[in-house]
């Protein structure tokens, strides 16, 4: 990515691949939304930043933000971010994290732990690139601490690509993404480091941005296919050389089985993340060829709904446990991200509303992904 990657140094949702976004990179106030959105507002008082989750008490948020102690890289626009907890309301503020290069993080349910993803002791071996899966960052690996950054507890210990991780609702599994040899799968182990486990093993797919949802059993991802994102390399012409990697949306049991496709369009649908009812899921789309706003899915089917009318990105959303709020990244007029929040009540996502995960209906003349799995 070109102007997004002088913003977001360690993206968990996964590389967007070739992704162009204009901008000079300044700190003005972000360009008023000129659609039907619900009500939106920018946290104030924290540092640039977009990739941001809800901690149990849908208040309180973890994210890596712009630091200057972080640790520099070429592939990352030279500058980089660490892992901070904030108030969505922007009057309480932490760094939990003093060195390397952050990445994405989760809360434990338990409101007290936190997991997150730094290089921050390998900080010897090359940065890499967070937005080229061809290049993602070697030493990456899962960290525990509490919400200070202390009783620090590192999770793995392989100096390969360990990050896009989240927790399950229980606390018993931390669920991530791992690249080795070129090759992006889906993991989980214990918060205690037992029982790691591989629960993706494909060649061509590239799994990432893995989310349990709220039944503890089954997890929500997205995927690409190398083979597609390199013929698009191939026939894009030389003077406009950018795509949109198509992606999928999956979900599949934590064993491993019972793998489910879930979106059939072949279109980006990218960064999904459930809702409490276990039923929707927020996405993100590129429209009109670099316009990225954020949708409603429904696994009962229908079409999406979308949520945010911006002229410039929109993305990285999450949803808040109690289903009433949504926080995303925004791009502003002059380039900047911020973290902003939209009140979602309106639409129902909430605990209250879960009834079961549904079955999602096979629209005709759909595109089947061909995935196989050991």
């Amino acid at each position: 990515m070109v102007a997004v990657a002088s913003m977001w140094r360690g993206l968990c949702a996964g590389a967007v691949l070739a992704l162009v976004i204009p901008g000079t990179g300044s700190t003005a106030e972000p360009a008023t939304a000129s659609g039907p959105e619900l009500p939106v507002r920018r946290i104030p008082n924290i540092r640039a930043g977009g990739e941001a989750y809800y901690a149990p008490d849908s208040r309180h948020l973890i994210a890596q933000l712009e630091d200057p102690l972080a640790q520099k890289g070429q592939g990352v626009g030279g500058g980089g971010s660490l892992t901070y907890i904030f108030t969505d309301d922007g009057t309480y503020s932490r760094r939990i994290s003093d060195r390397g290069q952050d990445a994405c993080s989760f809360f434990f349910p338990d409101m007290k732990h936190v997991v997150w993803t730094s290089t921050r002791d390998n900080m010897n071996i090359p940065l890499g690139n967070w937005f080229d899966d061809a290049d993602y960052p070697r030493g990456a690996e899962l960290y525990i601490s509490d919400l200070e950054g202390k009783h620090l507890r590192r999770l793995t210990h392989n100096q390969w690509y360990d990050a896009e991780v989240s927790v399950s609702p229980d606390g018993k599994w931390v669920v991530f993404g791992r690249e080795t040899d070129g090759r992006m799968d889906i993991w989980r182990i214990r918060p205690d480091g037992s029982g790691e486990q591989q629960i993706t093993h494909t060649e061509d797919w590239q799994e990432g941005a893995p989310f349990y949802m709220p039944d503890n059993e089954t997890i929500m991802f997205r995927a690409w296919q190398t083979s597609v994102k390199n013929e698009l390399r191939k026939t894009q012409s030389q003077g406009r050389g950018r795509w949109i990697t198509p992606m999928t949306v999956f979900t599949i049991r934590q064993d491993g089985t019972g793998l489910k496709q879930r979106t059939f369009d072949r279109d980006m649908n990218w960064a999904p993340f459930p809702a409490a009812d276990g039923r929707h899921y927020v996405f993100v789309r590129a429209l009109d060829g670099n316009n990225w706003e954020i949708f409603l899915g429904d696994l009962a089917g229908g079409a999406p709904q979308r949520l945010t009318y911006h002229p410039h990105f929109d993305g990285l959303p999450s949803l808040s446990p109690d289903g009433r709020k949504m926080v995303f990244a925004r791009q502003g007029d002059g380039g900047d991200f911020a973290v902003h929040v939209m009140d979602v009540s309106s639409l129902n996502l909430g605990p209250d509303h879960y009834k079961g995960i549904p079955d999602t209906p096979v629209p005709e003349n759909a595109v089947i992904a061909r995935i196989a799995s050991r």
